[in-house]
């Protein structure tokens, strides 16, 4: 059987993942196995990242409605129980921007939340 160079496939490769670490630093950069461990490490830290992204925003968001609750007296907990009390489906997403960008109207959902607590 006759022997096989793989050059042309191995430079491909080589290639592939040289141009994806464009932009590091140093070696990382352009020594082949050196990019290609960093590359390894980065894509599961961007796996791993986008999961906790979610978690991250969801935490931004309470810590934001419990600020804007307490300035009512009311806390977060109580909010959001007084919110499923009277029927009002918001997500935190949406409470959040509420509390930031339009308090007037915020305050409107929490005195119906406390209404519906008393």
């Amino acid at each position: 059987m006759a022997r096989v160079k793989g050059g042309f496939t191995t430079k491909n490769r080589h290639k592939k993942v040289i141009k994806q670490t464009k932009g590091f630093r140093g070696a990382r950069k352009n020594l082949f196995k050196m990019a290609n461990n960093t590359l390894t490490r980065a894509l599961n830290y961007a796996f791993r990242d986008r999961r906790v992204r979610k978690r991250d925003f969801r935490k931004l968001w309470i810590i934001r409605i419990n600020a804007a609750a307490r300035l009512h007296g009311l806390s977060y907990s109580r909010f959001m129980f007084g919110l499923k009390q009277a029927g009002i489906e918001m997500d935190r997403k949406v409470l959040a921007d509420l509390a930031v960008r339009d308090p007037q109207a915020f305050e409107a959902v929490v005195m119906q939340a406390k209404g519906s607590l008393g």
